[in-house]
């Protein structure tokens, strides 16, 4: 069993709303993982990402995992057309 941190408040941007948590990991580590949500009631949607990466503190892991969900949004509403 782990226990969650969740430190930062989560954000809106859009439509998707984002929350970053951090993970206590069995070697006294810490964890980062995002939830990226969107929609409302049975139309909803939430994408949980967990990261590679372990931090020292609860906050980097939780930073960590807000810019990552930050940059996922971002790529998801951008408009790019690749040839």
């Amino acid at each position: 069993m782990s226990i969650h941190h969740c430190l930062h408040k989560s954000i809106s941007m859009g439509k998707y709303r984002i929350q970053p948590c951090s993970r206590a990991l069995p070697n006294g580590a810490f964890g980062a993982q995002v939830s990226v949500a969107s929609g409302r009631g049975s139309a909803s949607t939430d994408r949980v990402m967990r990261f590679v990466p372990e931090f020292a503190t609860p906050a980097a892991a939780s930073q960590y995992a807000l810019d990552e969900g930050v940059l996922w949004v971002q790529r998801q509403t951008s408009n790019l057309i690749l040839f």
